[in-house]
């Protein structure tokens, strides 16, 4: 990190631990947040499309966070972030043969390509992956993103260790900077809009 970058201060929150049971409530609220995200609808443009498979998309991207009590819901499950923590991550199975059912045939090897280059950023040590985090849009702004980031983001300082996650909304570029993470490319393929893979390391 740079270091005259100064990290927000960590500060205790309500924050709750999502488990297994909780995974529909905290889907819900993804699927919600991310309905104006600019990869998201590129992907499912039409209403119907994305509220058919966004749901089982986000499941199976960051679903494993419910399995390593590493998934969190704010007040009311207002905000939720799904973190993999070192050595976990997506089925990739799973995710590839629901990309090619989900995806339009157009549009399937421009997402494997930008899938192929988000795991060419991924830090070789191990890390922290953020693979989503989002508010429902009524209560955006109000804090709760910063709620969730600080919540985990204390452990991982403790730890030591480094936290990553790709950002697929430039809306959202000055929260993560606020919090330590630092810009460290851009992927964009054919017309897929960019997202930007971001690093933050423990001091």
């Amino acid at each position: 990190m740079n270091k005259t970058q100064i990290k927000q201060p960590i500060v205790k929150t309500n924050v709750h631990r999502a488990g297994p049971d909780d995974a529909g409530e905290a889907i819900d609220t993804i699927v919600l947040a991310f309905s104006v995200d600019p990869q998201l609808r590129w992907l499912w443009p039409e209403a119907d499309a994305y509220l058919a498979y966004s749901p089982q998309f986000f499941e199976t991207f960051g679903g494993n966070a419910f399995k390593s009590d590493t998934a969190f819901y704010t007040r009311d499950f207002s905000g939720v972030s799904l973190w993999h923590p070192p050595g976990v991550h997506p089925n990739e199975e799973s995710l590839l043969s629901l990309l090619e059912t989900a995806v339009p045939t157009s549009k399937l090897p421009i997402v494997l390509e930008v899938l192929e280059l988000m795991n060419h950023y991924q830090p070789d040590e191990p890390h922290w992956h953020l693979p989503l985090i989002g508010v429902d849009p009524p209560k955006q702004g109000s804090g709760y993103g910063s709620q969730l980031l600080q919540h985990t983001l204390e452990k991982i300082d403790r730890l030591g260790e480094t936290a990553y996650l790709e950002n697929t909304n430039p809306v959202n570029t000055p929260l993560y900077e606020r919090y330590g993470f630092e810009m460290i490319g851009m992927i964009q393929v054919d017309g897929a809009p960019p997202l930007f893979p971001m690093i933050r390391y423990s001091d």
